[in-house]
């Protein structure tokens, strides 16, 4: 079983920054591609960007190129997402999820087969 842990978020005024982090428990982590989704109320889950399984290639949704950085330390299981110029549009919980596969880095949900329980990010305007 492999258990996804978020932890990094909070409340913040419009234009801060907060760094997210995903622990993953899995010795096998180094093997896996990341993702980053977000659910706002009323809203659809999102994508918001992932990371393959050394590093080396990233994808971002578009609403979050230039400001959000995705990255990860193999060493320490850990993935980080590093949010910048924050937006009241960016509240919403922030879930990652793990890629078992890594065939393809995927913007879909439906690739990702293990799922952090969330945490919450409030940008105030």
């Amino acid at each position: 079983q492999v258990q996804l842990v978020e932890s990094g978020g909070g409340l913040v005024q419009a234009g801060g920054s907060l760094r997210l982090s995903c622990a993953v428990s899995r010795r096998t982590f180094s093997r896996y591609d990341i993702g980053w989704f977000r659910l706002a109320p009323g809203k659809e889950r999102e994508f918001v960007a992932a990371i393959d399984w050394n590093g080396d290639n990233t994808v971002y949704a578009d609403s979050v190129k230039g400001r959000f950085t995705i990255s990860r330390d193999n060493a320490k299981n850990v993935v980080y997402l590093q949010m910048n110029s924050l937006k009241p549009e960016d509240t919403a919980v922030y879930s990652c999820a793990a890629d078992a596969s890594s065939i393809i880095l995927s913007r879909h949900e439906s690739a990702y087969d293990y799922w952090g329980q969330g945490t919450q990010v409030t940008v105030s305007s």
